[in-house]
């Protein structure tokens, strides 16, 4: 045990938390549902998580500038793995420990932006599922012609630990090389649970399959009893359905350092390495909280954030509640008068052709059931939403 560890919880918190881990061990379901101690809450929405595939913005629109398939299979896959500090690792650096998010509400959004050296590339996320719940992305750096789309479900459950199983997807694509890439995500295990400092670890292996001919299998594993290092994968490269003829294998930690190397061993020819500790992220622009639309995430949970910031648990879980009392409402409304809610950017499709093209070679199982479907990003609805916009300020001066 680090010296640190075991000092995250202070002496008045620390039969909240005893208690909070007796419920998680005696809950049987899903444990998004369990009430949280209020010094382990998060004031960020799931939605706003979708900003973690960006971050890197010259890293994400890199393979659209190589001209070699192969060599841009490769950039992918080291782009994905750029990300998963970020994804995995970012909050517990930044507050000591993983903190439990918003669960956000049908039809929530978080609209955003990175301005650097790669242009502009641009964030939509919205919430398209609550019973199941799942938030659906769409990224996007039209100078260099690079988007990313996808949507993900988390579904928790203890055994000795917290284990998310996260279902869904991701599809990167670069349309100037009529190229696709599926990538399917990686489950995860809650660590420092006892000591009231919990972290991420991820587990089990993820892929990434490519039109293109190409496959990437990331196998990750961490600190045991008696080996290993914390976040620790090896990831290999291969043309697809010949997983023994490796082209590539990048080994390290995803937190740290990875190197990629010619071949199958790690003694081959050194290609490129990565930094995760030193290489600098790019800063997410959002609109200021006045100027959002009601539906986006920091505007709707302003109130909220505001308790849990100070403290107030109380005001905290009224102005909780009002959210989703009106969210009861409204799907009551709708319900009585034989609506549903209308998804402003993304739509539900029977099949996907992405999916029937590559899911097979990497037995992906999308299950929609657990997502309340297949989501795609539709650009008629994003190029209404922009019209709508364009048109909306002459309206409100008539």
């Amino acid at each position: 045990m680090s010296s640190n560890e075991g000092a995250a919880i202070s002496a008045q918190n620390r039969g909240s938390w005893s208690a909070f881990l007796k419920s998680i061990a005696s809950f049987s379901g899903d444990l998004s549902s369990l009430t949280a101690p209020p010094f382990i809450l998060s004031s960020t929405s799931l939605t706003e998580f979708s900003s973690y595939w960006a971050e890197h913005p010259s890293l994400f629109v890199a393979p659209a500038k190589e001209k070699d398939p192969e060599k841009r299979a490769l950039l992918v896959l080291k782009w994905f793995l750029s990300t998963l500090k970020q994804q995995y690792a970012s909050r517990s650096e930044q507050f000591g420990n993983e903190k439990k998010p918003l669960n956000p509400f049908l039809g929530e959004l978080f609209l955003g932006k990175w301005v650097d050296s790669a242009g502009t590339t641009e964030l939509i996320s919205e919430q398209v599922s609550h019973h199941p719940p799942a938030t659906a992305y769409h990224i996007s750096n039209e100078q260099h012609g690079v988007y990313l789309e996808g949507y993900n479900a988390q579904k928790a459950s203890f055994s000795r630990t917290i284990h998310v199983k996260q279902i869904g997807h991701a599809v990167f694509r670069i349309p100037a090389y009529d190229e696709t890439y599926l990538i399917t995500l990686p489950n995860l295990h809650i660590e420092g649970l006892i000591f009231g400092s919990p972290f991420v670890e991820l587990n089990d292996k993820t892929y990434i399959t490519s039109s293109s001919g190409f496959t990437a299998k990331i196998d990750y594993s961490g600190k045991g009893w008696l080996s290993g290092k914390k976040n620790s994968f090896v990831a290999t490269m291969y043309p697809t359905g010949k997983e023994k003829d490796t082209l590539y294998t990048v080994t390290g930690q995803w937190t740290k350092t990875f190197e990629i190397r010619e071949g199958s061993s790690k003694h081959g020819a050194l290609v490129d390495q990565y930094d995760a500790e030193t290489t600098p992220t790019t800063p997410l622009i959002v609109a200021p909280i006045e100027e959002q639309d009601p539906l986006e995430s920091r505007r709707a949970w302003s109130k909220v954030a505001e308790g849990i910031a100070r403290g107030d648990m109380d005001y905290t879980s009224a102005e909780k509640t009002k959210i989703e009392v009106a969210q009861r409402e409204l799907r009551q409304q709708e319900k009585a008068e034989g609506r549903v809610w209308e998804r402003r950017y993304f739509t539900c499709v029977d099949s996907d052709p992405v999916l029937n093209q590559l899911a097979p070679a990497i037995q992906l199982n999308p299950e929609p059931d657990k997502t309340g479907g297949i989501w795609r990003f539709d650009n008629k609805k994003a190029e209404a939403v922009k019209a709508k916009k364009k048109v909306a300020p002459v309206e409100e001066l008539k």
